[in-house]
């Protein structure tokens, strides 16, 4: 799934050449916009007889408060609705298709923050490092809290940070704040290191059975901050997506 159909089509060009037998697809959608978030949900599940795995990984930051249609915060709503819709509607085909698995990209950036449900937007106070903590702290909280509900289907829910990897977070920013970035990611490390963690958990038998974890780039599991292991505010998030989606289970 891609926002750019020109950088998409670059994509299946290199896994079509890798996997000549496998009928790759892409899909097109912004997943800032909740109505494109459904879409493409809904698109994927008609498509697809069965998912056995669903990867999670879309991200941005923003230097500036920015607000969507919707008139959600714009870190929040691609870096957390965005995995919440879209597993949303594909939770019946993973379940039809279990064992199966879902992965969620979120980050050591978690750390030292805790969500204000007051101000989930960040009407008050907002810095990008907020912002971005603040959303990869809902992604472990929605994890755990989707792998309480996810129990006895067949489809577990485990969570990662990838480490320090040279992506396109932020690069395409103008201005001294994507120069800036654009620099800092020349001490980045690969992403195809960033990505091993992910692989294992889209597949290692290692961690058929584990469901609501937090891993590191070593593979292996470990606690995340205080604040991530809230299954009060795992539930209250759960309840305010659902609102803010507008959908109910």
């Amino acid at each position: 799934m891609a926002r750019d159909r020109g950088r998409a089509d670059t994509t299946l060009a290199r896994l079509r050449e890798v996997g000549p037998n496998v009928a790759h697809r892409a899909h097109i959608a912004d997943l800032s916009i909740l109505a494109e978030m459904k879409q493409v949900g809904r698109e994927i599940a008609a498509a697809e007889p069965r998912i056995d795995v669903l990867i999670n990984n879309a991200g941005n930051i923003f230097p500036t408060r920015q607000v969507t249609p919707d008139g959600l915060e714009c870190t929040f709503a691609t870096n957390h609705m965005a995995y919440f819709m879209l597993t949303h509607e594909l939770r019946k085909r993973l379940v039809a298709s279990a064992p199966a698995r879902v992965v969620n990209t979120a980050s050591a950036a978690h750390i030292g923050h805790a969500l204000d449900f007051d101000d989930l937007q960040i009407t008050r106070g907002y810095s990008l490092r907020r912002a971005y903590g603040r959303s990869k702290l809902a992604n472990i909280l929605f994890t755990r809290e989707l792998a309480r509900r996810l129990a006895g289907t067949g489809v577990t829910a485990n969570c990662l940070h990838p480490g320090f990897v040279a992506t396109g977070l932020g690069q395409r920013s103008g201005g001294i704040f994507g120069s800036v970035v654009r620099f800092v990611m020349l001490f980045a490390g690969r992403p195809e290191g960033g990505a091993e963690t992910i692989v294992h958990l889209a597949s290692s038998p290692d961690v058929a059975a584990i469901t609501g974890g937090y891993f590191v780039p070593t593979g292996q599991q470990v606690e995340p901050s205080p604040a991530a292991r809230d299954d009060l505010a795992a539930r209250r998030l759960w309840d305010e997506s659902e609102r803010i989606a507008g959908f109910t289970e």
